[in-house]
């Protein structure tokens, strides 16, 4: 098997697909499988579980983002520090 210390994760491609494509794909596989800094807590345990589900491994949040990276909206995390206070407001229907 050939050296993929350059290459990373997108070594399975060998020379196939093109220089950029692989580039590209090796940059969000690495961001799918990193850790990210959670909402609620703010340790850098959150993983992904699924296509756009994310999961604290310290806290036990699940919340759902981005499908690459855990995108948690402004108004998600007024509402996660109202739940890390105990004051869970409630939501009204439209």
């Amino acid at each position: 098997m050939g050296k993929t210390k350059s290459v990373g994760v997108t070594g399975r491609f060998g020379p196939r697909y093109g220089v950029s494509v692989r580039r590209r794909i090796k940059d969000v596989e690495e961001s799918v499988r990193a850790y990210h800094t959670c909402p609620r807590c703010q340790a850098k345990r959150v993983k992904r579980v699924s296509a756009g589900i994310w999961s604290c491994r310290k806290c036990g949040l699940k919340f759902a983002g981005g499908a690459y990276k855990p995108v948690v909206v402004r108004e998600d995390r007024a509402v996660l520090k109202e739940e890390a206070k105990g004051t869970v407001r409630e939501v009204k229907d439209v």
